[in-house]
């Protein structure tokens, strides 16, 4: 089960949640609030895994650790599994910490590309500066979480692709920085598609997605699943 967060830190102009992300109408839920929505889903449907994805949680740290707090609280058994999604740009080492120490189990961060070129055409950050800061921290919290956390908290890595904005060449290499991590990682390639500001772009066919998987897998990536227009192909 699953909630998303309105707003972001990043200006992706090919926002997959664009319109939950500048959502300005919907009704502000406390952190309790929203826990106790999660947690009625989870019995209702009869899972497991609680999930808060974006936009960006991370944005709204006190909010987002008092929810982890309280969905712990309300979900105290060992099978429950307390899921954040992140670009992982303002994970800084205090604030992975902290949200563990709230009760996460799983965290799923999105590299957008090995280079600050890459990464400025992904989000739309103008300020090289700043841009170069928030892609340092998206893979510093990555190390991090793996060199502290590898035996606590599931790990995953989500890669945006689309050959608009990433080279073969930069696919490679970011699929051998994750490598030098872990090559143990899931990781998810996820196929952007046209929408929002940039409806100009192609979504890639399955079978491309299909030559992402082997090359992630060839530079020593083992577990690499990649989202198509027809499906998941992985494990």
């Amino acid at each position: 089960m699953a909630i998303w967060a309105a707003g972001c830190n990043l200006r992706c102009p090919q926002c997959q949640n664009y319109h939950v992300t500048y959502d300005n109408s919907s009704r502000p839920v406390t952190p309790r609030e929203a826990a106790e929505e999660l947690t009625r889903a989870r019995v209702l449907y009869g899972v497991d895994r609680m999930a808060i994805s974006g936009g960006e949680p991370t944005a709204n740290r006190g909010w987002l650790v008092e929810f982890f707090r309280e969905l712990k609280r309300l979900n105290p058994d060992e099978r429950a599994r307390l899921h954040l999604d992140s670009n992982g740009t303002l994970l800084t080492r205090d604030y992975v910490d902290e949200l563990i120490d709230a009760g996460v189990t799983d965290i799923g961060v999105e590299p957008k590309g090995a280079r600050l070129e890459t990464f400025m055409k992904i989000t739309g950050i103008r300020d090289r500066e700043l841009a170069s800061r928030y892609q340092r921290t998206q893979w510093g919290a990555l190390r991090y979480l793996v060199d502290n956390y590898r035996d606590k908290v599931f790990i995953g890595v989500g890669v945006p692709y689309n050959s608009a904005f990433m080279s073969w060449d930069e696919l490679i290499e970011v699929g051998e920085r994750i490598a030098a991590i872990d090559p143990d990682l899931q990781v998810v390639v996820l196929d952007y598609f046209p929408t929002f500001r940039n409806r100009a772009i192609e979504r890639p066919s399955p079978s491309e997605m299909v030559k992402v998987k082997e090359t992630l897998n060839g530079v020593g990536l083992k577990t690499v699943i990649v989202q198509t227009s027809i499906g998941h192909i992985g494990p």
